[in-house]
């Protein structure tokens, strides 16, 4: 697959300073004013003033600059405009009002962490001593992003879009949603049907499960309504999962051991329409997470001529 990585974002948000100090407590480490990076990824996240909570940009690396051009001619097959240059293309999802940029960049490569030994039944991996992870005291960093859900006004279009013209691959699917790739990752973009287009949330990798916890757990002190839902693990993508809210109403997930997708020929896309297709296990969905509180704010806010 050219297309190997959500490279970054740009966050549309009311508030820059106080979404920016949400998302250096979450682990992000601060490059310039508004522009975070992640240990692994480089530089994926930039924060500007909009009037509401939105994504702006999405930037999805490729390989090489000849796939560009089969882009455009997807693009061109769709009816959808778009800007080339030398090393990038640009276009509008019209679903969920993204800027998509398809640019060459360098693919990540992730340093190896020392694998963790679990003591299991009639195993003990780990004789002796205390878990490695119980004595971790330094903060969470996010290795990468890992991808975004997006609300679509046309689902069926923003699907188009991605996969058609873009060249994303479909990994699931449940009534109004899909789970799309451009990575060996499960996904890196959802797209689902919503009343407006808005960013659901972002998702940040991190080495295991109680990195996940930890993150959590430090974002928590202090400031309990940050808490979304978590801990819990998914079915489609199999991740572990902790989900918290920024300042403007973004929910941002830790996660990690996400299903990884080599060979395309040994994966089969379902549609899913059962309630496992949401989760695994963990605690009940919260209402919030499926209908986000501030929905009917941002459906009266597009719709004011002031």
């Amino acid at each position: 697959m050219p297309l190997h990585r959500i490279a970054r974002i740009t966050m549309g948000v009311p508030d820059v300073d106080a979404t920016a100090a949400y998302y250096a407590d979450f682990g992000l480490t601060a490059v310039g004013e508004g522009r975070f990076a992640t240990t692994d990824g480089g530089e994926q996240l930039k924060i500007v003033h909009t009037s509401r909570r939105r994504l702006e940009e999405l930037v999805v690396g490729t390989d090489d600059a000849d796939d560009l051009g089969r882009i455009g001619a997807a693009l061109d097959l769709l009816d959808i405009p778009f800007v080339r240059d030398t090393h990038s293309l640009r276009a509008v999802d019209p679903g969920t009002e993204v800027t998509v940029r398809v640019a060459v960049e360098g693919r990540i490569v992730q340093p190896t962490p020392e694998p963790v030994a679990y003591n299991t039944p009639g195993l003990a991996a780990r004789p002796d001593v205390r878990a490695p992870s119980v004595l971790r005291e330094d903060a969470v960093r996010p290795r990468r992003l890992g991808h975004v859900v997006l609300g679509s006004t046309n689902q069926e279009a923003s699907q188009r879009f991605f996969v058609d013209g873009l060249g994303f691959k479909v990994s699931d699917m449940v009534p109004g949603a899909a789970f799309l790739r451009c990575s060996s990752d499960h996904h890196n973009v959802l797209v689902q049907q919503a009343p407006i287009a808005f960013l659901h949330h972002s998702s940040w990798q991190v080495d295991d499960v109680d990195e996940v916890g930890r993150g959590a757990a430090r974002m928590l002190e202090g400031s309990p309504e940050r808490h979304v839902w978590g801990l819990g693990r998914h079915h489609l993508g199999s991740n572990f999962f902790w989900y918290l809210k920024d300042p403007a109403g973004n929910f941002s997930e830790y996660f990690a051991d996400m299903d990884c997708i080599v060979d395309d020929q040994l994966w089969t896309p379902r549609v899913w329409e059962d309630a496992r297709a949401l989760y695994s296990w963990g605690p009940p969905v919260p209402p919030s997470f499926l209908y986000p509180e501030d929905l009917a704010a941002l459906m009266a806010g597009a719709h004011d001529p002031s």
